[in-house]
């Protein structure tokens, strides 16, 4: 059966998507402005469109999507993120000369294609999730045609993103072959009939490599430096937020599905990957002078500490990672809001040099901006520690005790250079005339660091957010 009632957030998507595509190319005058407030309302219905219809789970279009807790809770982060990175954009987009309606437009494919990454229960559809998802990103990432280094930007994620759907489709048709099936179900139940063959293990081994350039986890990061300092910032501060998350909520749903009973199998290369990104990214950021650039090694950081609990291959492990992701989704698109105030006479501000002294001409922003970095270090009381402690802690449970020390470590390289960021920021003589942020900016930045703060002083409200989480990962068990 069809059961069309499940996924109607993602029919909301595809039909939305397609009406102000024909609005905003109907008619010579620039309809972007109206467009893109109509696609942020339409992503805020989305987000919330799950939980209002109630908790119905059960499978749509003859098993290939599944509608879950666990799928609700993501899409409603990759919703919200979605549409605040379009909040964020407007104003840069006029400046820039670029506010054109295409730009939402992309964005909500883009959101449609992680929805059916997240609410996959079949190969095929978590493939054209996945493609959905990167063909609509590749364009955002040289939205920006009249600038070299977007169009560089674009072309790399493009080539390198056609590599990690060859390794995709070459793991996929492995599986089939070796089980016969595509349904995630089946594959559990081939697995457990037949026993484990090798062409099963080489085709999951090729689907996490794949998924693994999709949340730029190292050694398949390559791309994220280029791409993020390429982009236009509000694009990269897309980048780093809800495609992030869909990915690694795919990554979660695979091992913990089809893969569950085998987890001694595909828990080396998850804390490979976790292992690699951790260092590669916090040692690689210890170098970087551009700030976006930064931001790029820190996210491939931060997809290592996401990895760490979900190696334990436990219930425990996956609310571990979605506690992790959902502060970490916060922080980023608070300091993006930030990034993107940072605007002095010459032009955007990209360099952390050109930071110095903005505490004395913007105090609020420097004070949102420290909150952001103590965050991400893993400072208490601000959520940043609860994340850490709740991605590490279904890592010692499992005795990968050794995988948490050498997550603390990276942990403790990677302050030194948010460490840097404040001391720019704060005990650095001014060389620039910072102009005066936008409203909504400022705020989406203030509610961000409020939020870094204000859960954990409200017991109630932290509690209710962890009994969210909780149930969302008991749906993959």
């Amino acid at each position: 059966m069809l059961n069309l009632h499940l996924v109607i957030p993602e029919i909301l998507l595809a039909v939305s998507a397609s009406l102000l595509l024909g609005f905003g190319v109907s008619k010579t005058k620039n309809r972007a402005p109206i467009v893109r407030l109509a696609a942020i309302v339409i992503l805020l219905v989305y987000a919330v469109l799950g939980y209002a219809l109630g908790s119905q789970d059960g499978e749509a279009f003859k098993g290939a999507l599944v509608a879950d807790s666990f799928a609700r809770y993501i899409k409603f982060f990759i919703g919200v993120a979605a549409a605040a990175g379009l909040l964020l954009a407007g104003n840069y987009l006029e400046r820039e000369k670029l506010d054109h309606y295409e730009f939402s437009v992309l964005t909500l494919y883009a959101v449609l294609g992680m929805s059916i990454m997240v609410a996959s229960n079949n190969l095929l559809s978590l493939y054209i999730g996945v493609e959905m998802q990167s063909l609509a990103l590749y364009i955002m990432a040289a939205f920006n045609r009249d600038s070299l280094r977007a169009s560089e930007a674009g072309l790399k994620y493009f080539v390198l993103g056609a590599l990690s759907s060859g390794l995709l489709l070459y793991g996929i048709s492995l599986i089939y072959g070796f089980t016969g099936t595509l349904n995630f179900e089946q594959i559990a139940i081939s697995i457990n009939e037949t026993g484990l063959t090798l062409g099963v293990v080489g085709g999951l081994v090729f689907l996490l490599c794949g998924l693994a350039f999709k949340i730029s986890a190292a050694p398949f990061h390559m791309w994220t430096p280029d791409v993020y300092e390429g982009s236009p910032t509000p694009v990269t501060g897309f980048f780093a937020a809800a495609p992030k998350f869909a990915a690694i909520a795919l990554i979660a749903r695979l091992v913990m599905g089809p893969f569950g009973d085998i987890t001694d199998q595909w828990q080396q290369v998850i804390i490979v990957l976790a292992a690699m990104s951790m260092f590669i990214g916090a040692i690689g950021a210890l170098r970087q002078t551009n700030i976006k650039r930064l931001m790029a090694y820190s996210s491939i950081a931060n997809m290592g500490f996401a990895l760490v609990p979900l190696a334990a291959g436990t219930v425990a492990g996956i609310r571990g990672m979605l506690v992790f992701m959902t502060i970490y989704i916060i922080t980023v698109i608070g300091i993006f809001a930030c990034i993107l105030q940072m605007r002095i006479r010459d032009g955007m501000v990209e360099k952390i040099g050109d930071l110095s002294g903005i505490a004395k001409t913007n105090r609020g922003m420097a004070i949102a901006m420290t909150i952001f970095m103590l965050s991400l270090m893993g400072i208490p009381p601000l959520l940043g520690f609860f994340g850490k402690l709740f991605a590490f802690l279904p890592a010692v449970q499992a005795d990968l005790i050794w995988l948490v020390v050498l997550a603390l470590i990276a942990s403790v390289i990677g302050a030194f250079y948010y460490l840097r960021i404040i001391k720019t920021m704060w005990f650095d003589e001014s060389e620039h005339e910072f102009i005066v942020p936008v409203r909504a900016l400022s705020l989406t930045s203030a509610i961000s660091a409020f939020l870094l703060i204000g859960l954990v002083l409200v017991p109630f409200i932290a509690k209710s957010g962890q009994n969210w989480i909780a149930i969302a990962a008991s749906s993959l068990s």
